[in-house]
């Protein structure tokens, strides 16, 4: 993929199809490294599954015979000398803590290192795209950070006011926008 927002667009995509209600999004940046994490609350995988999902020609959908969203963060991750881990406790009847984790580490001053993108806008799409799964995201970048709950939002707006209405996707853009300008500033 050309830049990370879009790999994290279809790792949150993901968690939203493994019945997530909080998929959380951390950008951890400092001058020479990036960690991306993609934490959610969903059904998780089993073992099985798990050792799978890096296989480029695995993949649980029935409407194609690949999978690449992993992988590709997982090849992208490596370019750079980083690296990616991903976790998951498959939900049982018995079990209260679910889920799946993936971090990917980058080295940005590597040559082959991938450009964030427009995070922001992901942000955005994701809540326009899945009103009722809630997203944390946050993005630092040394002491300096961006940061998103969708859970305050909701908190603030009440039940009867969906967060994919174009004036609160509006503000949340705006928001997010904002904090951006500053993020980079030491």
């Amino acid at each position: 993929m050309k830049e990370l927002s879009l790999n994290i667009l279809d790792i949150a995509e993901n968690s939203v199809k493994a019945n997530a209600t909080l998929t959380q999004i951390i950008l951890k940046e400092d001058a020479d490294t990036v960690t991306l994490s993609i934490i959610d609350d969903g059904k998780g995988m089993s073992e099985e599954i798990l050792r799978g999902v890096v296989d480029p020609f695995y993949t649980t959908r029935t409407t194609r015979k690949v999978g690449l969203g992993l992988p590709l963060l997982k090849m992208a991750a490596e370019q750079t000398g980083g690296e990616m881990k991903i976790s998951s406790k498959q939900a049982t009847d018995e079990s209260k803590e679910h889920g799946t984790s993936v971090t990917a580490t980058f080295n940005k001053n590597h040559l082959d290192f991938t450009p964030l993108g427009d995070v922001a806008s992901t942000i955005v799409t994701l809540i326009q795209g899945h009103p009722d799964t809630d997203f944390y995201f946050e993005h630092t970048y040394l002491q300096n950070s961006v940061n998103f709950d969708s859970r305050e939002v909701r908190q603030v707006l009440g039940p009867e006011i969906p967060l994919n209405e174009y004036e609160i996707l509006e503000w949340i853009s705006n928001t997010l926008e904002e904090q951006y300008k500053n993020l980079y500033k030491v």
